[in-house]
C-alpha cells in the first residue's frame, strides 16, 4: 500500500519528506555558532532549561572555535565515513538558541553556511521568544533561494509543565512564532519531550490536537532522558516519584497511538533521542541506535496494522477541548 506522502512506509518520515522537495537523499551537517540562550545569560534566568545539556547531542567536531565553513567541512567528511554519503547537506545550527543575537551576526553566521558548496539549506534551532519580524523578514529572503527551516522547541503544550522545567516562555510564545514563521512561507518545525514529569500519557496522546493545529511542516519527538548535573537530575533524586520512564516496549507503545492521531501531512522527523551512555543519570535504553528504534516502530505498526492519521479525523475535534480541560 502507499500512503499519501508516497511510499509503503507507515509514517511520514524526514527521508521521504527531502525525497519530494529535492528528489534525492539529504544529510543534516552539525554547527556551533557559539549562541547562547536567555535562559542561559540572565536575560530571563540562569542555568537553562532543567532538561539542558546540549554537550550530549554535540558531535566532537562541532565547537565554535572553528569556523563555520572548516565544522562543515569536518561534518560532511564525518557522515562520507560513517555513513554512505548524501548528495547534498543541511547545515544544522542545533545547539541553544540560534536566532538569538543581533540581525548582523545572524547575517554573518548563515550567509556563511550557505555559501558552502555542498550545502542546499539549514535548519537553525531556536526558542519561541528569540525570533522578531525583522529577523524571519530576513529568513524569508534566504527560503526564496535556499531550504531554510526553523525548529522551535516547544517541548509540551502545557503551560505549567513549561514553568515547572524553568522554560521561560508559555505555549502561547510558541504558537506566535510558529504563525509568524509559516506566514512568511518559511519552513518550520518543533520539537516536543514525551514523559517530564506531571504529564501523564493522556496528556500526551491529547496534547497531539494542539500539535496538529500548529502550521509545522515537521515535528521532532524525544523521550525524556535525564543528564548528570542537570536541575532535573537533582529533582530525580530528591523526588524520583514524580518520574515515569517507559520501557521501549512502552514507549513504541504509547508512540503508536500519538502517530495514529497526528494529521498525515505532518513529517515525523523523529520519535525518540539517543545520548552517549556517559551523559546519563539514570540507566536508559542503552546503547539502542535510532536506526533500531525505527525497525522497532516500523514493526509494531505493521504489526497492529495502523499507520500515521488513521484516526486523525475521528480525534481531532473531540480532543482539543479535553486538552485545554487538562490544561485548566
Amino acid at each position: 500500500m502507499q500512503y499519501p506522502w508516497g511510499d509503503n512506509r507507515r509514517f511520514y518520515s524526514y527521508a521521504a519528506y527531502f525525497k519530494r522537495l529535492f528528489g534525492h537523499r539529504m544529510q543534516k551537517v552539525t554547527v556551533n555558532a557559539g549562541f547562547t540562550c536567555p535562559n542561559r545569560d540572565g536575560l530571563l534566568s540562569f542555568g537553562g532549561c532543567t532538561f539542558c545539556d546540549n554537550a550530549a547531542f554535540t558531535p566532537s567536531y562541532c565547537t565554535p572555535e572553528k569556523s563555520i565553513t572548516q565544522q562543515i567541512d569536518e561534518g560532511v567528511e564525518f557522515h562520507r565515513r560513517r555513513y554512505r554519503e548524501a548528495q547534498q547537506y543541511l547545515a544544522y545550527f542545533q545547539s541553544y538558541s540560534n536566532t538569538y543575537a543581533p540581525l548582523d551576526r545572524l547575517r554573518a553566521c548563515y550567509d556563511e553556511a550557505l555559501a558552502h558548496p555542498q550545502v542546499a539549506g539549514i535548519v537553525i534551532g531556536t526558542r519561541p521568544d528569540c525570533v522578531d519580524a525583522e529577523k524571519l523578514d530576513y529568513f524569508a529572503s534566504l527560503a526564496r533561494e535556499k531550504y531554510v527551516s526553523i525548529e522551535y522547541g516547544v517541548e509540551s503544550c502545557y503551560d505549567a509543565t513549561l514553568q515547572r522545567i524553568n522554560r521561560g516562555h508559555d505555549f502561547a510564545a510558541a504558537q506566535r512564532a510558529i504563525a509568524l514563521t509559516a506566514e512568511r512561507g518559511i519552513h518550520c518545525g518543533a520539537h516536543f519531550i514525551l514523559g517530564l514529569p506531571g504529564e501523564s500519557d493522556e496528556m500526551l496522546i491529547e496534547q497531539t490536537a494542539l500539535i496538529n493545529a500548529l502550521p509545522v511542516d515537521t515535528v521532532k519527538f524525544h523521550q525524556l532522558q535525564l543528564f548528570r548535573g542537570t536541575p532535573l537530575a537533582r529533582e530525580y533524586d530528591e523526588h524520583p516519584e514524580r518520574f515515569r520512564f517507559w520501557s521501549i516496549e512502552e514507549y513504541l507503545d504509547l508512540f503508536v497511538e500519538i502517530l495514529r492521531r497526528l494529521r498525515p501531512n505532518l513529517v515525523v522527523e523523529r520519535f525518540a533521542g539517543e545520548a552517549p551512555p556517559r551523559y546519563h543519570h539514570t540507566k536508559g535504553w542503552g546503547l539502542i541506535r535510532n536506526e533500531q528504534l525505527l525497525a522497532m516502530l516500523d514493526e509494531r505498526l505493521e504489526q497492529k496494522g495502523v499507520h500515521q492519521g488513521d484516526i486523525f479525523n475521528i480525534f481531532a475535534d473531540a480532543e482539543t477541548q479535553n486538552c485545554k480541560n487538562s490544561e485548566d
